[in-house]
Formats: structure tokens, C-alpha cells, sequence
């Protein structure tokens, strides 16, 4: 199992290189608080906040997964360079749509960095009627 980093609130780390490598790694989840069942829903997953991710030839965010608990709901992969090369300030955005089909959804995005692994979105809770 590998192991999984989450993101920490950056204003509790002191040191500005660990908040810049905790938020550039961190998936962030954006949707609305309420869900139709059967009905297209719009996820975003943003990776980082504050910080771009490199995208480096051997440095890159090489996918973005959205789970339902630990359910994998959908994932996108990027190769280097997909997302503006080394110099860019893109960041990973995916906008995932979903069908809710349960009464309620408890979101997750892992994020997988190639040099520093997986990185856990805090959870989304979504009441689904």
C-alpha cells in the first residue's frame, strides 16, 4: 500500500517551502453541497491552492482520482508536459460528472505526484436526494 500524504492547514507550518510543497501536491474538491439522484452532477478537483506543480519530464501530478468512499468514481491521467511544460503555472484541474445514484456521497481525490506520491483531498460530504 503506498503511502498517503494529506494536506495540513498551511498556516500551522511555519517554514514558507513546506507550506509551498504541502499545497502544491494537495487535491482540493469544488462542488455544490446537494446532489440529484440521476443527475449529472460537476466535480472539480483542483490540485494545489496557493502553488502550481512543476510538470517536468520527471516531476509531474500524473493523475487525479475521484472516489466515493473508497469506490473509484472516475480518474485522468496526464503524461509530462500536458499541463504547460516546465516553466508553466498551470495547475492539475479535472472537472469530473458523476451520477449520483446513492442517498449520499462522501468524496475523496487522491492525487499521484512522481516524485511524492499520493496525496489525499480532505473529504466532501454531499447529501443526495
Amino acid at each position: 500500500m503506498p503511502k498517503i500524504n494529506r494536506y495540513v492547514d498551511i498556516d500551522t507550518v511555519e517554514r514558507e517551502a513546506k507550506k509551498d510543497y504541502i499545497d502544491r501536491h494537495s487535491p482540493f474538491i469544488t462542488c455544490l453541497d446537494e446532489a440529484k439522484s440521476g443527475e449529472k452532477f460537476q466535480v472539480t478537483v483542483k490540485v494545489g491552492n496557493e502553488y502550481s506543480h512543476p510538470d517536468d519530464f520527471d516531476h509531474f501530478i500524473a493523475n487525479v482520482g475521484l472516489y466515493n468512499g473508497e469506490t473509484l468514481l472516475a480518474r485522468a491521467d496526464f503524461v509530462p508536459g500536458t499541463l504547460g511544460g516546465q516553466d508553466s503555472k498551470s495547475q492539475a484541474e479535472v472537472v469530473f460528472n458523476i451520477i449520483p445514484t446513492s442517498k449520499k456521497l462522501n468524496l475523496v481525490a487522491h492525487a499521484y505526484c512522481t516524485k511524492h506520491g499520493v496525496w489525499e483531498s480532505d473529504p466532501k460530504a454531499v447529501t443526495v436526494s
